[in-house]
């Protein structure tokens, strides 16, 4: 039910309507955002297209000052409901609550700090992170953050994407996140949202059969030199992600729907609902019971090893993300490759979709092969158009 999935349906037929929800506490004085004016009072900021498909997700399509931008709202994270199909939608649950009256800056600062190392471990760096957050909620610049800016910001933080969004802007492989009000957020548009540049429409895909399906993405996908450049940008993002500056993420739905670019054939993960903290895995698989192995699965693909003697998960990762992102490569890459790279780039590939997720090979192993990868790919591209 469309209506369902889009609560505010009936407003988005006259875009000069603004979501309720977000104004009514906006005016309140409950909330507060860089977007909130935009939204409530000058209506510069309008919803246009429902683009969810999903119960525990409000996505849409917005236009915000004559710019096409993507409009989130928070409700329960993707993989904590893929994890949990009875967990309660976040909607019920955001009460803006926290912090309470007579928070002071100090103790407010604290929150953050705690809240960061239970969600992405004892990080060094987490400091500056706290620092970048009060920075973003001071929305009226005066130095000080107000009751309605901290809980905004609060609420916020316990999205996952968000909280990705944060921690991983430093290298633009993510949405640029553009604004927010209470616990929305505004970012920008990813024109090309699909690895392949389109997807089969959802009605046709139960009616195709997968060699169909290959066939209409090797049809639309770039042209090979192009494709070489995104897939270099989606290597470097696993690069980032693994021992990044806020600790490691996972992948936790390898898909080529969930990974775009942008129209310079930058790479682009447009799902970061889809990745996962190792704080949040950890969390997931301490004291799991298990029989085997798909038994201490986080998301559709993080899997842990099962200790079937002890019957609880361990914490090793049965395939890292690396082994993932290039078994996603191989159709991507091989189709359309230089005859002169092809044999050497499926033999690098093969070794990639082998690693394995014990920390024993994480290190240097990982980076070799990443780097020969990334090497290959560089030297058939660069010095041409399309570096």
């Amino acid at each position: 039910d469309q209506r369902a999935l889009c609560p505010w349906q009936d407003e988005l037929a006259n875009l000069s309507l603004s979501p309720s929800p977000q104004c009514d506490q906006y005016k309140k004085g409950i909330i507060s955002g860089s977007t909130c004016k935009d939204l409530c009072e000058e209506h510069t900021l309008v919803f246009q297209q429902c683009l969810s498909s999903s119960p525990t997700q409000q996505v849409y399509r917005g236009r915000w000052i004559e710019k096409e931008v993507i409009i989130k709202c928070g409700i329960e994270d993707a993989l904590k409901a893929d994890s949990n199909p009875d967990s309660v939608p976040r909607k019920d649950l955001v009460l803006f609550d926290k912090p309470t009256r007579g928070t002071s800056m100090d103790e407010f600062r604290e929150m953050l700090l705690n809240f960061l190392k239970a969600n992405l471990g004892d990080q060094t760096s987490l400091a500056a992170l706290v620092n970048q957050i009060i920075t973003m909620a001071d929305v009226n610049r005066d130095g000080k953050v107000s009751l309605a800016e901290a809980k905004s910001i609060w609420a916020l933080l316990h999205l996952n994407e968000f909280l990705l969004m944060l921690s991983l802007h430093e290298k633009e492989h993510t949405s640029k996140l553009l604004g927010h009000c209470g616990d929305l957020y505004v970012t920008e548009k990813i024109p090309h949202n699909s690895l392949y540049g389109t997807n089969v429409p959802h009605f046709f895909q139960p009616l195709l059969p997968s060699a169909i399906h290959r066939i209409i993405h090797q049809w639309f996908a770039p042209a090979w030199p192009r494709r070489a450049k995104i897939a270099i940008g989606l290597l470097e993002f696993v690069e980032e992600i693994f021992h990044g500056t806020y600790g490691n993420f996972y992948i936790c739905e390898t898909s080529f729907k969930n990974v775009g670019y942008n129209d310079k054939y930058d790479f682009k993960m447009v799902n970061l609902r889809k990745v996962a903290t190792e704080m949040t895995i950890r969390g997931f698989l301490k004291g799991r019971h298990c029989e085997q192995n798909v038994d201490c699965t986080y998301g559709k693909d993080c899997m842990a090893t099962c200790d079937k003697l002890m019957k609880q998960c361990k914490g090793d990762m049965v395939q890292p993300n690396l082994a993932k992102v290039c078994g996603l490569l191989q159709d991507y890459l091989l189709y359309g490759a230089p005859s002169d790279l092809k044999e050497e780039l499926q033999k690098q590939l093969r070794t990639c979709m082998t690693l394995s997720g014990l920390a024993s090979q994480m290190e240097v192993h990982h980076s070799l092969v990443l780097n020969n990868l990334k090497t290959l790919l560089w030297k058939k591209i660069s010095n041409t158009k399309y570096s």
